[in-house]
């Protein structure tokens, strides 16, 4: 019985993972802000969460997590976003010896929202790009992700 107990608690301190907290911000960013414009900034009404991480496998790493690509990734999922506020950086980090392991930044925060740039921002989807006749005018069109297909296949 004692054996068992001792192949849980081990079993269990291999399967379990670290996270540091690193630091607590008030705003962050990896954006270029014109902070002269800063009275119309927008907060948004929830937290929002950005995370880069890199597999181990068996005792190789994938890469290196990077913390500026876990802001850039949060700050990309809200359009128009400049800035998070009220914000945590953690590091996460978890290993099975010679089996797998995971290791991550995360950053979470309210993000701050510019409204020239979420006006500006074009919305996810698909687009076709065609100049005008005189050739002296670009019109942009949204199109279905059936006509893109079929409009890149003929190409």
């Amino acid at each position: 019985m004692k054996m068992l107990l001792l192949i849980a608690i081990v079993f269990a301190l291999l399967l379990s993972a670290c996270v540091t907290r690193l630091v607590d911000f008030t705003i962050i960013s990896t954006k270029n802000i014109d902070l002269s414009r800063a009275s119309t900034f927008q907060r948004a009404g929830s937290r929002i969460t950005g995370e880069d991480a890199v597999h181990i496998i068996i005792i190789l790493p994938t890469g290196t997590p990077n913390m500026k690509e876990a802001i850039d990734k949060a700050l990309e999922s809200v359009n128009g976003a400049v800035a998070l506020v009220d914000g945590v950086l953690y590091s996460k980090f978890f290993y099975i010896p010679y089996i797998y392991g995971k290791s991550a930044y995360i950053v979470e925060g309210t993000p701050l929202i510019d409204p020239q740039r979420a006006d500006s921002e074009i919305p996810p989807g698909y687009y076709l790009l065609a100049l005008n006749e005189a050739g002296n005018k670009y019109e942009l069109n949204e199109v279905t992700e059936a006509e893109y297909n079929r409009i890149r296949k003929h190409k």
